[in-house]
């Protein structure tokens, strides 16, 4: 069934919804006029939503610019209190993170990005930083090529083509085909590499965590910045993330 054919479908929930999104897009207060912009309403609808989150305490307004009260952390645990996953995954990856020296994320696709659900910090990745609830471009990460490996080939093929494929980097490959071509390859070989196609200096590899059907149904992955020395290291410690990621697995 279509959402617009469902009669249980609440179009103003998903106004209100966007309009929140608005606020991780822009990563700071918004206006009216840029809320609007990214959920694609009309200003009037915009500034209701808005309106309405302020007066439930989930944001606030300085006369100008909108910005999420903390109130708002409530709608973002409520996902990781409830979720299996998360609780499982935190102990298990800061007991790896100890054990390697090396931060430790697990992420899931959320349509054609990948979100940062548990994360043990040791060592900055991203020069932004990353942690729970960050975005990742699901078509040139690691973890991204991951998950995209566990869906059928039709499937990841039209989810990248609805994907804008921009060069973060001179190394970012945006082909699908040669996309394809590496999530094919990571299938056989059980584990994927990233190598400064989000960000310079980056690298990063990641594993599957399957549930009991053995459908991939998260990521997880160790990243370095620095030298090739750096990188041979964190290769090395690939059979200790895979175990994490199978020790992970069995407890879903």
């Amino acid at each position: 069934m279509k959402v617009d054919e469902d009669r249980e479908y609440i179009a103003g929930l998903e106004k209100g919804l966007a309009i929140v999104e608005a606020f991780a897009d822009k990563q700071r207060a918004v206006t009216v006029a840029e809320a609007a912009e990214f959920a694609n309403v009309s200003r009037a609808s915009a500034r209701r939503c808005l309106r309405t989150l302020e007066q439930l305490g989930y944001a606030e307004h300085d006369g100008k610019h909108f910005r999420l009260a903390s109130r708002a952390l409530r709608l973002g645990h409520a996902y990781l209190a409830s979720t299996p996953l998360v609780r499982i995954a935190q102990p298990i990856i800061e007991a790896a993170s100890d054990r390697t020296r090396r931060s430790t994320s697990v992420a899931v696709l959320d349509a054609n990005r990948v979100a940062i659900v548990a994360r043990s910090y040791v060592q900055r990745s991203l020069s932004t930083g990353l942690g729970v609830g960050s975005w990742l471009p699901a078509y040139c990460s690691a973890n991204g090529r991951i998950l995209l490996s566990g869906l059928p080939d039709s499937r990841a093929e039209a989810l990248l083509r609805n994907t804008a494929r921009t060069k973060l980097t001179p190394r970012t490959i945006i082909s699908i085909p040669e996309i394809m071509g590496e999530i094919r390859a990571i299938r056989a070989r059980g584990y994927a590499t990233n190598d400064e196609e989000v960000e310079l200096g980056l690298w990063t590899m990641a594993v599957p965590i399957r549930d009991r059907s053995g459908a991939i149904v998260a990521s997880l992955s160790m990243s370095c910045i620095g030298s090739s020395a750096d990188r041979k290291q964190l290769v090395k410690l690939l059979p200790d993330l895979q175990a994490t990621g199978i020790r992970l697995s069995s407890m879903l």
